[in-house]
């Protein structure tokens, strides 16, 4: 029996000052250029999703958040992930409440963890095409389950560039 990874990212709303954490990847493993993303990783074998959430968004911004303050707003099933070890699950959680101050806690990662509009029409690009479809879903009230890399010849690395006109 084939078991796919688990990876998680979560969306740090301040919806107070309509913000969103984003982290502006720089490791040329993952895309051939900068890409935005939201702050995430994968889950270690045995570890609980929600818990595996809340460290990397301690690990990646210094931002904690309580598990049970955080909300399921899409899972994303990935046909081949970009380091060619084949598919993953990616569980997006949100969450509204969070203490710490936003830090680029991995400088040799990223090239900026910063606060962006928390509007659809205003992402930074280019962005990765799971982070990018976790934030439409969590930005427009839309939940569920998407898929990505079905499409034939589809790249794993492919990132979105533009934003699609929205009906």
């Amino acid at each position: 029996m084939l078991t796919l990874r688990q990876a998680v990212c979560v969306i740090v709303h301040d919806t107070s000052a309509g913000l969103i954490a984003a982290v502006h990847y720089a490791n040329d493993s993952w895309a051939k250029e900068p890409t935005w993303t939201v702050p995430g990783g994968k889950v270690e074998e045995g570890e609980r999703i929600d818990l595996a959430a809340v460290r990397e968004l301690r690990e990646e911004t210094g931002l904690v958040v309580e598990p049970a303050d955080l909300r399921l707003v899409h899972t994303i099933q990935v046909r081949e992930g970009w380091d060619g070890k084949g598919g993953f699950l990616l569980h997006a959680f949100a969450t509204t409440r969070f203490d710490g101050e936003l830090t680029n806690t991995e400088p040799d990662k990223h090239l900026a963890v910063t606060w962006v509009p928390a509007d659809p029409d205003r992402l930074p690009m280019p962005m990765f095409v799971t982070s990018h479809a976790s934030l439409l879903a969590h930005l427009t009230g839309s939940t569920g389950f998407s898929t990505h890399g079905w499409e034939h010849d589809a790249d794993p690395r492919a990132v979105v560039r533009a934003r699609p006109p929205r009906s």
